[in-house]
């Protein structure tokens, strides 16, 4: 008896069930968005715009991957989108002014990262600082070591072409004439690893765990501590990447820039399914919401909407995600 019931039950579930969820819709809206900015548009669907689109979803996307993992934990991280600005400048202030090798500016800038994900991830955990307001201080003094390493100037990293200028094939190389957008390779081998990682590793599943439940996570003998700071250090070192990307398709990283970067970051997360309460997420989601954001970022001037209307429809489609998910855990808890 208890056997057909378990079978019924899995039959039961809805084909969106099956297929992902919240994921597979928000696959199915990017497709949808698409097709209809086309449609309007007959400049939109140039390869140029196409290229552009994956340009803005480099340094999002991997804020957004990087970010997932402390709002799993059921906090989050508002530094990363001045400390991206802050790593690029120092690594390309390191590049430009002091003559360091390309590869040695891009390590520092990631390990800029992680050490500000460090002190996020201690002042979280450790000292039991509330995340928003613990990242938000550390979302300032990122902005205000960046600005005073550069002295206020803007940093242009080498240009493509030049001998440490190769930086820049990295996410996008010439061919004939043509930019052949590389990175969103990166990318997916990123999203790939990363949900490896969080489904079948420990750092995943623990910080799953902490999210759900952080005191029957330390009760059953989980060290959380270290698995809820290894979560901001994860965040901190996509970061770090994230700056490298800036770099490398902008020409000039200017200070003082960077706020609203991980509000986008955020809402590409949570529209892909990781839940603000904690507990709940998928990378591949996440990678789906970055392009929500993205298509939105882009299409929207094509049909005559300014940068204004994208933050206001962006921030209904963030009001619907969030109410699916409340109205998915009261489901489940009822």
């Amino acid at each position: 008896m208890a056997n057909k019931t378990t079978k019924t039950a899995g039959t039961n579930k809805s084909f969106i069930d099956r297929m992902g969820g919240q994921k597979f819709i928000v696959f199915l809206i990017v497709i949808a968005m698409f097709i209809f900015f086309c449609a309007m548009s007959p400049g939109f669907r140039k390869y140029t715009t196409f290229v552009s689109i994956l340009d803005y979803s480099y340094y999002i996307a991997l804020m957004a991957i990087g970010v997932a993992f402390p709002l799993m934990t059921g906090g989050v991280d508002l530094s990363i989108g001045t400390g991206l600005i802050c790593y690029s400048l120092v690594g390309g202030y390191l590049i430009v002014h002091q003559g360091w090798p390309t590869a040695a500016g891009m390590l520092v800038s990631i390990l800029m990262g992680v050490a500000i994900g460090v002190l996020n991830g201690v002042l979280v955990a450790i000292m039991d600082l509330p995340a928003f307001l613990a990242t938000l201080c550390t979302s300032m003094i990122a902005r205000g070591i960046g600005t005073i390493v550069v002295g206020g100037f803007g940093i242009p990293w080498p240009v493509a072409g030049s001998p440490e200028g190769w930086f820049r094939n990295i996410f996008k190389i010439k061919t004939d004439g043509m930019n052949i957008p590389i990175g969103f390779l990166w990318i997916i081998l990123l999203v790939i690893l990363m949900t490896f990682v969080l489904n079948h590793t420990r750092i995943g599943r623990y910080t799953l765990a902490i999210g759900s439940n952080k005191e029957a996570t330390r009760l059953s003998g989980v060290n959380v501590k270290f698995y809820h700071i290894m979560a901001y250090v994860i965040c901190g070192f996509f970061a770090g990447l994230a700056a490298i990307s800036y770099s490398a398709i902008f020409a000039t990283v200017q200070p003082g820039s960077g706020a609203g970067f991980e509000l986008e970051a955020i809402g590409g997360a949570i529209i892909g399914g990781v839940s603000m309460t904690g507990g709940v997420g998928s990378i591949t989601g996440t990678l789906a919401g970055v392009f929500v954001i993205c298509l939105l970022k882009t299409g929207l001037p094509f049909i005559g909407l300014t940068a204004n209307w994208q933050q206001i429809i962006t921030g209904f489609v963030l009001i619907a995600a969030v109410l699916i998910d409340i109205f998915k855990r009261k489901k489940e808890a009822a």
